[in-house]
């Protein structure tokens, strides 16, 4: 009476995310190897064998070695997985891109929830900064947003009860929400940028540029350089 297609099969022709594919039980696997080796497929109850042309790209948070070596994740699978593997680092491995991934999380969700919320408190940005981030980038989103629900002013805070950090001096969680702000985040953003500049001696655009590391258009990193004061001669010598 009806066709119903299966994922695959609306992906002839484009490109299929399989997110955690480490997840994935041993039966599905046996089943995506077929597909994947054979470029074909039979829908549900069918009986026709159908081409299909699909590009795969694939993520996990596990150790796919180890899974294949603990004989819980098929080897011909992962091979044929894994022709181009790309390695994304841990949120707490790039420390210096959260304030850039902090502000644009905080624009989105403050215009999805039309708040005036403009930037964060030096401490709080501070505090995101040192986080471990267990939960990686959806944790860090997770804060933000929560934080937006709640702040009630334009400049975001964030308490212990959302980002429980170590005080520097005690050990044990403090409050960040508490107190003035040691430096704005511009300030922070300033120095931030002034230590790409001179990681890449100056250099701003091309593919090992500092717009290129900090993933501005060279035009755009001008332009906010130009916002925070950043100069070379007032820089390069320092």
């Amino acid at each position: 009476m009806a066709q119903k297609k299966g994922k695959f099969e609306q992906a002839n022709g484009g490109t299929f995310f399989l997110d955690e594919i480490g997840e994935i039980s041993p039966a599905m696997q046996v089943k995506l190897l077929r597909v994947l080796q054979e470029r074909e497929l039979q829908r549900v109850g069918g009986h026709e064998d159908i081409k299909v042309d699909v590009r795969i790209i694939a993520a996990t948070n596990q150790d796919l070695h180890a899974l294949v070596t603990e004989r819980k994740f098929r080897q011909d699978l992962f091979y044929r997985l894994n022709v181009f593997p790309l390695h994304i680092p841990p949120l707490r491995e790039r420390s210096e891109d959260i304030p850039l991934i902090a502000q644009h999380l905080l624009d989105r969700h403050a215009t999805a929830q039309k708040k005036a919320i403009k930037g964060l408190t030096g401490e709080a940005l501070e505090a995101l900064v040192r986080y471990r981030w267990p939960g990686n980038i959806r944790e860090l989103q997770n804060v933000i947003e929560r934080g937006v629900v709640l702040s009630k002013g334009t400049i975001l805070k964030l308490g212990v009860d959302l980002l429980p950090i170590e005080g520097p001096d005690t050990g044990v969680p403090g409050s960040i929400a508490e107190g003035k702000s040691s430096e704005s985040l511009e300030e922070i953003q300033r120095q931030h940028i002034l230590r790409v500049l001179k990681r890449t001696g100056w250099v701003i655009s091309g593919p090992t540029g500092a717009g290129a590391i900090l993933d501005l258009h060279p035009n755009t990193l001008r332009s906010l350089m130009n916002r925070l004061g950043i100069r070379r001669a007032l820089h390069a010598a320092q």
